[in-house]
């Protein structure tokens, strides 16, 4: 993750952490009241207007100033945009491993390589089966937004404590794990 994503997700810039959550907010708030082509459409009309609402603006101070500061967008028009050759297969090379690492990783945890690893994916399949029947989709995203933006600032300030407290649990779970990879036969670890 970059800097500027982090500074982000930490509230370095309030402004600018405030702006970008609320605008992320309402945009998911709007997905969960219309439609993907509705808010898209919306959003693109309140785009459009503001640009053509400035743009008729300078036109007038122009002509009333008898000024030729020319398009105000001019800067915005001669920018160049385009995607390179190389930041394309960047990406491309990116998403690919990626593709490739997931594929294998299910592989292994469907055709049960290591039996301790597919059943703890059984496990999270099944109450991942829960999860769905008390959300939808755009629930658990606006959740993720909202833990992005709070769960790094309470860590910082917590982080003593919060640290405290996982360490217990893991303790505690590396020995009920333990316990039942003892009793399953053939799932024991392999030492790595």
């Amino acid at each position: 993750m970059g800097a500027a994503a982090i500074d982000l997700l930490y509230w370095r810039n309030v402004k600018q952490s405030g702006a970008v959550f609320s605008s992320v907010l309402l945009l998911l708030f709007s997905l969960t009241q219309f439609s993907v082509v509705s808010v898209g459409a919306y959003l693109a009309l309140a785009a459009l207007s503001a640009t053509i609402s400035f743009r008729i603006y300078k036109s007038v101070l122009q002509a009333v100033q008898k000024t030729d500061e020319g398009h105000p967008f001019k800067a915005y028009l001669e920018m160049e945009i385009a995607l390179s050759q190389d930041q394309i297969s960047k990406y491309a090379d990116r998403i690919l491993l990626y593709s490739n690492t997931c594929m294998k990783e299910l592989r292994r945890l469907f055709l049960v390589q290591d039996l301790v690893d597919s059943l703890k994916f059984a496990v999270l399949m099944w109450l991942l089966t829960y999860v769905g029947a008390l959300f939808n989709g755009l629930t658990l995203l606006i959740l993720a937004v909202v833990s992005m933006f709070t769960l790094p600032v309470v860590y910082e300030k917590h982080q003593a404590q919060i640290d405290q407290y996982v360490g217990l649990i893991r303790t505690q779970v590396n020995s009920v794990v333990g316990k039942i990879q003892a009793k399953i036969p053939g799932a024991k670890r392999k030492e790595e």
